[in-house]
């Protein structure tokens, strides 16, 4: 339909249609790629208007939040609005999170179709608005597959799956959107076997589909599956998209897969999205976390079109690997960039100040944040804060810090404020922390684990056994130890006082060795670190056989000299293990990193870049 512009009052001449129709499309594309500014620039160069430019340029404000009152007034001056012009204007409304007036709004619709319906339902839903969307829904003319989806997707949002399943059992169409809503839902869930039920008895499946599945598996910690069934997927001939890579090199990183995550790089080399920002800074975190900083720094600088995420990944991969000042002339270069920071920078931030021991200016951070930035601080930053004050011995300003907190502590806080307690041996505080921390999360291992090593390393034996006796009785398990290394493409697991790794006389034999020549460059065992009501011969040979000397010692007679080894623990490593790695790196002159939970530490000529500090 054409119509004519408020302001012309004069009809569309036939012989114009091609302009207009050529007109159309620049402002709908440029409404496709964000450009606002340039279609509206078109549309006001426009002498005459069809409905369709009007509808386009409303679209380009709707799909932009913060616009709403623009919106408002380019709808009041259209001359003949459509269908699609209220279906437009209700999505607007949805956008920008004004629930109310959407309703009153849908209920002036002069004539509802179904996209009228399933907006005002996806909007509902989207909102958390369930128990409204379902009236809707329930009251509805007539119903199609995209009405059925909106409420389903809906449900498995708001984390209410028995009514997802429900719905997804009545619904007489199932999209293939409804059939992946459910498997996110199940994934969510932790009901992986029924998401694998459904996953293979789609009849059609899409992208979408195949990435729910696949980060399903990864964050769940079964990134094995998830990357075969990448796999499978590039097989089918089926092509990733950023969502896929981000997810497939997020279980990379998990794995700490470095050489399946290089392959993984050299298809996306092979293909047009090598170019794409998403896609390169899910690879640049992939090698922070595998440990490979070198090429992550070489892959930032190829890095055309930097973003805030990207600047992120890579402070965050200095502040992991311990390289604080770094990190911090790195978020000194973003500022100076124009990129703003935002909350996750300021994590990063404070973790690279952590983990290099600079208080000082982790406290000017954090203060700086509100003030210069506008960014309120969260839970995450408090954790980080009390982590740094504690680390540094000042465990009453952390406690003080705790106290002003604006939110209630969470079991972080008082996680990380037990750890600081261990470090330094102030058993009052520590039992003080662990109690706040088993009110707030009485399941936690580690609370009681991290206690019991407090009176572990003060001798208090009877105590430690209380505390593994009260684990017992509330059913705790403690989350067992172990470290790994890759070989040649394999994963080798180790555990401490492993008994069935097939090289573990070569290994023992390789220990056995080093210990002979650790002890002659003047290294004793801590025994502090050898948690064990036992003697001294005993503790010491427990010590030897922890799970990361065991994987360094495979690594160091699996692999040439002079290489580097890599390993991975899953807690953190002991004091005793980072003293005996700095004499290894001396006696066999090999670089040794190790991952821990809380950071890397690269060890090389009898040091650690962590400077002893973690």
């Amino acid at each position: 339909m054409i119509s004519t512009t408020p302001s012309s009052g004069k009809s569309q001449p036939s012989d114009h249609l091609d302009d207009i129709i050529y007109s159309n499309k620049m402002i709908t594309n440029y409404i496709r790629i964000g450009d606002l500014d340039s279609a509206r620039q078109v549309f006001e160069k426009m002498t005459v208007k069809t409905t369709v430019t009007w509808n386009s340029i409303l679209a380009g404000y709707s799909k932009k939040p913060g616009k709403l009152k623009e919106a408002e007034q380019l709808f009041d001056i259209i001359p003949e609005p459509d269908v699609v012009t209220y279906n437009t204007m209700l999505s607007c409304y949805f956008n920008n999170s004004d629930i109310k007036t959407a309703w009153d709004f849908f209920h002036k619709i002069p004539i509802k179709d179904f996209a009228s319906w399933n907006t005002m339902i996806s909007g509902l839903s989207r909102n958390a608005k369930m128990s409204e969307a379902f009236e809707l829904f329930s009251i509805m003319p007539e119903k199609n597959s995209v009405s059925w989806s909106a409420m389903i997707s809906g449900y498995v949002e708001a984390d209410d799956l028995d009514s997802a399943v429900d719905l997804f059992s009545k619904a007489p169409i199932k999209s293939v959107v409804a059939w992946t809503a459910m498997i996110t839902g199940y994934m969510k869930f932790k009901k992986i076997e029924l998401a694998e039920k459904l996953f293979e008895e789609m009849p059609v499946r899409n992208l979408v589909t195949w990435n729910s599945m696949i980060s399903g598996y990864v964050e769940n910690c079964r990134s094995t599956e998830g990357l075969k069934l990448f796999r499978r997927m590039v097989n089918m001939g089926i092509k990733p998209n950023p969502s896929s890579f981000s997810s497939v090199l997020l279980g990379c990183s998990n794995l700490s897969a470095l050489e399946l995550g290089k392959q993984i790089h050299q298809f996306i080399c092979k293909i047009p999205l090598y170019s794409d920002t998403t896609v390169l800074t899910s690879l640049l975190s992939m090698y922070c976390k595998c440990g490979d900083l070198g090429n992550a720094q070489r892959l930032f600088d190829g890095i055309w079109r930097k973003d805030a995420v990207t600047w992120n990944a890579m402070i965050s991969g200095y502040a992991q690997h311990g390289f604080g000042e770094r990190a911090i002339q790195f978020f000194d270069e973003m500022k100076n960039k124009g990129i703003k920071p935002d909350w996750i920078t300021f994590v990063a931030v404070l973790s690279a100040c952590n983990h290099a021991g600079l208080v000082d200016r982790g406290i000017k951070y954090f203060e700086s944040m509100k003030r210069d930035f506008g960014i309120e601080a969260i839970p995450d930053h408090y954790t980080c804060m009390v982590d740094l004050l504690g680390r540094a011995g000042l465990l009453d300003k952390a406690i003080d810090l705790i106290n002003k907190m604006p939110y209630k502590p969470h079991s972080a806080i008082f996680g990380t404020l037990l750890g600081a307690c261990r470090i330094h041996k102030n058993l009052e505080l520590a039992e003080f922390a662990a109690q706040k921390l088993l009110d707030l999360d009485p399941k936690s291992a580690a609370g009681y684990v991290q206690l019991a090593n407090v009176y572990a390393t003060m001798d208090r034996w009877d105590q430690v056994a209380g505390v593994r006796q009260l684990m017992k009785q509330n059913k705790v398990v403690k989350t067992p130890g172990y470290s790994w290394i890759e070989v040649k493409n394999v994963v080798h697991e180790f555990r401490s006082g492993d008994r069935i790794h097939p090289e573990l006389d070569s290994i023992h034999e390789k220990l056995n060795e080093l210990k002979k020549k650790m002890k002659l460059e003047g290294y004793l065992p801590d025994l502090d670190f050898a948690l064990h009501d036992v003697g001294e011969v005993q503790r010491e040979l427990i010590l030897l056989r922890h799970s990361e000397k065991l994987a360094i010692a495979f690594g160091l007679i699996s692999t040439p000299k002079g290489t580097q080894i890599r390993v991975f623990k899953n807690l953190r490593i002991c004091g005793d293990c980072h003293n005996a790695i700095k004499y290894i790196s001396v006696i066999e002159e090999r670089e040794i990193v190790i991952r821990d939970t809380v950071r890397f530490h690269h060890f090389k000529n009898g040091t650690c870049s962590c400077g002893d500090y973690w």
